[in-house]
């Protein structure tokens, strides 16, 4: 399978589409299948005791897969989330960004099922574990 979209066409479309969020997020690599995404960890990300909260680690889990999916099939705004289940597995680093590796598992032509393994930059244990379906919309008739 061949990319649709790249690094570039991918964060313009963030910065487009949800500018609300778009700043949080630096694709760091794209390849057919898979995404490499990075959370700039801000203190709108930290729960008490100073850890990077759930929902901050379920959106980069969510974003990145998302990316992922685009990056195979083109700008497609009504992609959306159907399923998401996600382990914590340990705290993060304090002070640090958390990168997510996402891969697609499977791309059909209605469905697409990732995975996504988040770590704290600079630490080799993952912080938290995701799998993702999406739901692709169905191509426009020409």
């Amino acid at each position: 399978m061949q990319l649709q979209m790249d690094a570039t066409e991918l964060s313009a479309f963030l910065a487009a589409e949800f500018p609300q969020v778009a700043h949080d997020f630096r694709i760091i690599d794209v390849a057919p299948m898979r995404v490499s995404v990075a959370l700039r960890v801000q203190d709108h990300h930290l729960r008490p005791g100073g850890t990077v909260s759930g929902p901050s680690m379920f959106a980069l889990a969510d974003v990145s897969i998302y990316l992922a999916v685009l990056a195979m099939i083109g700008p497609q705004g009504l992609a959306v989330t159907t399923n998401c289940a996600i382990d914590f597995m340990r705290k993060p680093a304090a002070g640090a960004d958390l990168i997510c590796v996402a891969r697609l598992l499977k791309l059909g032509r209605v469905l697409a099922v990732g995975d996504a393994l988040i770590h704290s930059e600079g630490l080799s244990d993952p912080v938290a574990r995701a799998g993702i379906t999406y739901s692709i919309p169905p191509k426009p008739m020409i």
